[in-house]
């Protein structure tokens, strides 16, 4: 998508946001560039794909007034499974917490924000699972979103899936801000 697309779909997407009733926050990350591919630090480690397999340091500002909590997710639309496919979902992140760090995602968990919880991603574990294109496929447009929500804590199950997760984020969100990394198949 070329910069004047993106630049329109970002001012759609705003004009959507204040429809909605929510505010736009700022994300930002060292990894992860809007509109550029990811680096071999988000790839995957297994499936045929060769990365580091850790989640992107993220930042994020201009929270909404009312924010109780953060929640943090990585979706591929474009995974040909009629459902997309969730690489990532943390929630409960405490409204005082702006920050993750390099690889928070880890499944272990030992570098989450206290009190946050992750959800079991598609590849069936808790933790963050990086990019892996199916081999030939179009790019893929990995949406790595945060959440500000109006409550402390969702009430999902950790072993909820992110779907579920996302039907509570939704109904709870005050604001969001996505980063968009369109990235093509490894060879």
């Amino acid at each position: 998508m070329n910069k004047a697309k993106r630049n329109g779909l970002g001012i759609a997407l705003s004009m959507v946001l204040v429809s909605m009733g929510t505010s736009a926050l700022t994300l930002t990350s060292p990894q992860v560039v809007e509109g550029e591919t990811l680096k071999t630090q988000q790839i995957f480690n297994q499936w045929g794909c060769e990365g580091d397999n850790k989640s992107p340091e993220l930042r994020w500002t201009d929270i909404p007034e009312g924010t109780k909590s953060f929640a943090v997710t990585m979706y591929d639309p474009d995974a040909p499974t009629g459902s997309g496919w969730w690489h990532w979902s943390m929630i409960n992140i405490p409204a005082d917490v702006h920050h993750l760090q390099l690889n928070a995602g880890d499944e272990g968990g030992k570098l989450m924000p206290a009190g946050a919880q992750m959800q079991r991603n598609d590849f069936g574990f808790h933790g963050f699972g990086g990019a892996c294109p199916p081999p030939k496929a179009s790019p893929h447009n990995y949406q790595i979103t945060v959440y500000a929500l109006d409550v402390e804590k969702l009430g999902v199950p950790v072993n909820g899936s992110p779907a579920l997760a996302g039907y509570y984020i939704l109904q709870h969100r005050v604001g969001e801000a996505q980063l968009i990394a369109p990235t093509k198949a490894r060879k």
